[in-house]
């Protein structure tokens, strides 16, 4: 006999409205009946979850994140991957896309590699209900096609300049798993490069780069939709020439990530992401690595050593990814900005869902779909994870 559940709480927040006093009812982890207790009677019979001071939502969807509990994600190997999703799941994610960074071609492509089995089998494992915590979706691949001005801690010497065969051998490594892939649009040929990879599918996301205004217009005008880690490793703002992060800010039609720490993004600054960009196109990300979730020390970034101090991840003083959790991004960014929970919610949820094309997977709670969801205090703070039906209280 399988497992029947249902979930209540105050309110449910399922993608696109509010919900008063929902009852979500749940058959071997699929949500199968959703609605409000005036509609919808608690079954009988049901391990009843409830949490009567909470918000439900769909559980997060962080595009770019690089491991955590000490493990990378290029590791790739069954162990490493499965880690990693039972800690984000711990945390309130539910999905990610697994992301790799600059590293020696053959590393890349047999981590590519690597990765397109572990996302075969979490399809597979989730489909037959044995798959535990968050579900790798699909690849973010940061890095090679990247500015050597705005490289961050990417390492110089295996930068690479865009090139179509180059990327059709990383696309058949990753068995067309890759759904996102950061670009600088200012490096040669980058137009044509992005438009080769947006008719196979893969969303273009402008990133660490020294662009100019019209050079990120032309990558836009090839089929960019996103920004990859608003305002950290980009061509600053100029009043004159407002390059790529002005023309980021001021493109309606643009989404655009941001690491909500503190560390990475002036809290003032977080107001004025959300202003440009709004409920419709932020979408916060971790760019957390290894060392999320574990105490300071040395952590693997690909194959880069990063000392994790104070709750900075660094490299020769450069910052090198964080430490964070969307949870936490989700509690500070309320704070910083003063807006409700279910304000910001599609910023972790609908969001990055409508921006990689998973939204049939994730960003809403739908009867038919897997029951994953958050319950969420009013300052945002995780209260419970829900993922698969299986319920973990943050890690």
């Amino acid at each position: 006999m399988g497992r029947h559940q249902a979930i209540t709480a105050a309110q449910l927040w399922d993608g696109s409205k509010l919900i008063s006093n929902p009852v979500v009812e749940i058959e071997d982890g699929q949500i199968v009946a959703l609605g409000s207790q005036a509609q919808l009677a608690v079954p009988t019979g049901a391990d009843l979850l409830d949490f009567p001071n909470a918000i439900l939502a769909p559980a997060f969807f962080d595009v770019h994140n690089h491991g955590g509990a000490g493990h990378d994600i290029m590791e790739a190997t069954p162990e490493s991957t499965k880690t990693v999703s039972r800690f984000l799941a711990g945390r309130g994610t539910g999905s990610y896309l697994a992301t790799t960074v600059t590293a020696p071609l053959d590393t890349i492509l047999r981590s590519l590699e690597g990765l397109a089995k572990r996302i075969r089998e979490a399809q597979s494992d989730t489909q037959s209900g044995i798959w535990v915590g968050a579900r790798p979706l699909g690849v973010h691949l940061e890095g090679p096609f990247l500015s050597h001005a705005k490289r961050g801690v990417h390492p110089p010497q295996h930068l690479l300049a865009p090139d179509i065969a180059l990327f059709d051998r990383t696309y058949e490594a990753s068995e067309g798993h890759i759904r996102l892939l950061t670009l600088a649009p200012e490096l040669p040929e980058a137009a044509a490069f992005a438009a080769h990879a947006v008719a196979k599918g893969v969303r273009i996301s402008v990133g660490h780069s020294n662009a100019t205004a019209a050079e990120t217009h032309a990558a836009i005008d090839a089929g960019a939709t996103s920004a990859t880690h608003t305002f950290n490793a980009m061509r600053p703002l100029d009043h004159r020439e407002i390059g790529i992060l002005g023309t980021v800010l001021t493109t309606d039609s643009l989404f655009a990530e941001l690491i909500c720490d503190g560390i990475h993004v002036h809290p003032s600054l977080v107001k004025l992401w959300w202003r440009a960009k709004g409920s419709k196109r932020g979408i916060l990300i971790t760019d957390a690595m290894s060392a999320s979730g574990m105490p300071e020390g040395e952590y693997m970034l690909g194959e880069m050593t990063i000392q994790v101090v104070n709750g900075h991840a660094t490299a020769n003083g450069v910052l090198a990814g964080s430490v964070l959790t969307l949870d936490r991004a989700l509690q500070n960014f309320v704070a910083y900005t003063g807006v409700t929970v279910e304000s910001a919610l599609p910023l972790l949820t609908h969001n990055p869902a409508a921006m990689t094309g998973f939204s049939d997977l994730a960003g809403s709670i739908r009867t038919g779909q897997p029951a994953n969801l958050v319950a969420l205090d009013p300052s945002g703070a995780l209260i419970a994870s829900i993922v698969q039906g299986r319920v973990s209280n943050p890690n």
